[in-house]
């Protein structure tokens, strides 16, 4: 028995001097390759910071677009950004504790090599382990996210009038309402504040929580579905992959049916709307959903399924202290602290000729704010001789006078004519389009750079704002304008030299109003797929033409443009230019050509407009730019934004 014991122990002893002998050569390694080991973690390191500087600069590429960075990017970045900063200090400090000799200087310090050479290999590990995470984080690191709400107060003109308040209260009520109310309705003439009422629904059932979403939505007098569907989708933070409107509605419809309870607003109703056509729940998918709906008619309202009249609440006008009330607030300080019996006079004599309508009041009161007490005793004449309405429906006199008086206060003639000129344009008019659209009119001062004539326009677009003549739109990269207001801007342009015509599909489907046409210098035109152009259009004094189509099916005519050859701008939007008219190459005066969204065919003829300073070819299929292109020496803006097929830009 004692040599079998005296064999285990020699083996004990056998294994644990070679255990022993292992750590020691082990530890000894780590002092013998310090200097291998430093240099890997440098080595690492440096792997590391450039892999975390790429991802910072996809993470501020995407930051730009206003996109959310993801969670696990997020965090990586976070962990590196430490652990960095964490190996740097505890390597550096072992590093100089090693510079350090021993025995007054004659041999180094192995304890600190051997920390030295341990730490270094393991900060390496910790580097490497977080390069190989790097690189299986999510592409892109960014995502688009639903826009945030940044408006707490109410809108700027909302007031609780008593006149709005049972109004206000009965909508909200319905709102709430958990039973059989799934359609609401509000009604009165343009002007009397239903879009204001319905923001401030909006901003009150936000802010209680009553839905998971809430979605405001524009309509407009001609309705355009796909710029409807955008809106709902950019409030649900939707993004499409369909380009077809029906792809688009199933696109909603589905969104629609993942959502427990919404609402959703939809303003300037003038006809009923096709809620399928637009990917809108109707029928029993209502019954997870409000909508809230406002126009300038009850009858309107009662065209929808699930509309009951007792669920319509009309706004009527403001009275005479309601009136005097909203003018002295947008006028400002001026009324509210003057101590002159004069101004206030004049000022609720002002107010009252509005005719109660809040639009009207609104303007003229931003018009006259830091103005002379004469400015307002000659508002106040001018008010006194009722200029006509020129025949506009639903438009008095009063409310005429009115517009046209700010009209007048708009400081200079290039501001004037720019105000005239927007409210040509669609509501929601993108600012990029409204620049493109300025530059080739003319209508900035000259020897800018584009930095200074966005400013500009920008600029102008405010004072705009301040005055009450134009509008915020769904987001900043827009504008808006007032129905009313847009329509008293077209008769004065087109009282003052017969320059403006808006033509839409039911004016041209039957007989184009050629002679009409030949008089005027800004057009615009909206067409469906049913549209036939009209080989040639005889119209000497046409600067600008806008063209748009709904499904890219409208074809142009290969002469169409010979007889226009004032022109400076064209927008020919969601066409089919599959076989581009020539005619466009007799355009020597075009200085801005807009072509986005539309099928393009070979626009070699392009090349031939030695003019041209805005070529805008936004989300097109085109393919490749010709060489002819890259000879247009006066060009300053090429917009290839959205171009996914652009493969060979030779230009």
């Amino acid at each position: 028995m004692e040599p079998i014991l005296t064999g285990v122990a020699a083996n004990l002893s056998s294994e644990a001097r070679k255990s022993i002998f292992q750590e020691v050569k082990r530890h000894i390694r780590y002092v013998m390759i310090y200097k291998k080991n430093v240099d890997k973690f440098e080595e690492k390191l440096e792997m590391l910071i450039a892999k975390r500087t790429s991802v910072q600069q996809e993470v501020d590429a995407a930051k730009r677009n206003v996109q959310k960075i993801k969670a696990d990017v997020e965090e990586w970045c976070n962990r590196v950004d430490g652990k960095i900063d964490e190996e740097k200090k505890k390597v550096k400090d072992l590093q100089d504790r090693a510079i350090n000799k021993c025995f007054i200087g004659l041999c180094p310090s192995i304890k600190s090599r051997y920390q030295l050479s341990k730490r270094s290999e393991e900060g390496a590990t910790t580097f490497q382990e977080l390069i190989t995470e790097g690189g299986q984080l999510t592409t892109p690191v960014g995502h688009w996210d639903v826009p945030q709400d940044i408006e707490d107060e109410p809108p700027k003109d909302f007031e609780a009038f008593e006149s709005r308040q049972k109004v206000f209260n009965d909508t909200m009520e319905a709102v709430k309402d958990n039973t059989s109310i799934s359609m609401i309705g509000v009604y009165g003439m343009g002007g009397v504040g239903k879009s204001t009422l319905l923001k401030e629904v909006v901003r009150q059932a936000k802010k209680a929580k009553l839905f998971d979403w809430v979605v405001l939505c524009v309509v407009n007098q001609t309705p355009d579905i796909r710029e409807i569907q955008n809106q709902i989708a950019d409030s649900l933070g939707l993004r499409f992959e369909e380009q077809s409107i029906p792809g688009r509605a199933c696109r909603l419809r589905e969104r629609f049916k993942e959502e427990k309870k919404f609402l959703l607003v939809l303003d300037d109703l003038w006809s009923k709307l096709d809620f399928t056509e637009v990917g809108i729940p109707s029928g029993d998918e209502l019954k997870r959903c409000k909508i809230l709906l406002a126009s300038r008619s009850q009858n309107v309202l009662l065209q929808f399924d699930g509309m009951h009249a007792r669920n319509t609440f009309p706004i009527g006008l403001l009275n005479h202290k309601e009136s005097w009330d909203l003018f002295k607030k947008m006028a400002g300080e001026d009324i509210q602290i003057s101590s002159s019996s004069e101004l206030q006079i004049v000022g609720n004599e002002i107010a009252k000729r509005c005719g109660g309508l809040p639009i009207a009041i609104s303007a003229i009161a931003r018009t006259l704010r830091n103005k002379d007490p004469s400015a307002w005793r000659d508002a106040s004449r001018q008010l006194l001789q009722r200029s006509s309405s020129r025949g506009l429906k639903e438009i008095s006199p009063a409310v005429y006078s009115a517009i046209k008086l700010s009209y007048n206060h708009i400081d200079g003639e290039k501001l004037k004519q720019f105000f005239l000129f927007c409210n040509l344009l669609s509501h929601d008019t993108l600012i990029q389009d409204l620049l493109k659209y300025t530059i080739g009119l003319g209508l900035l001062p000259g020897g800018y750079t584009m930095e200074e004539a966005r400013d500009t326009l920008l600029t102008w677009v405010s004072k705009l704002k301040a005055s009450g003549l134009l509008l915020d739109s769904y987001n900043n990269e827009r504008f808006d304008m007032h129905d009313i207001i847009c329509n008293v801007a077209l008769s004065i342009a087109y009282t003052k030299n017969s320059c403006v015509l808006t033509l839409k599909q039911e004016d041209v489907l039957k007989d184009w109003p050629t002679e009409t046409m030949k008089q005027h210098s800004w057009i615009n035109l909206r067409v469906d797929g049913n549209t036939v152009l009209p080989d040639q259009v005889e119209c000497p004094q046409l600067t600008f033409l806008h063209i748009s189509s709904e499904d890219c099916s409208t074809k142009v005519p290969p002469e169409f443009f010979k007889e226009m050859k004032r022109l400076k701008v064209l927008d020919l939007t969601d066409m089919d230019l599959s076989s581009f008219p020539s005619s466009i190459g007799l355009l020597s005066s075009l200085q801005t050509l807009c072509l986005d969204e539309s099928n393009l065919g070979d626009i070699t003829v392009v090349g031939e407009l030695k003019a041209l300073e805005v070529l805008s070819l936004w989300n097109t299929d085109i393919e490749k730019l010709s060489m002819e292109i890259a000879q247009l020496v006066k060009l300053r803006l090429l917009d290839l934004r959205g171009c996914t097929k652009l493969k060979d830009a030779k230009a």
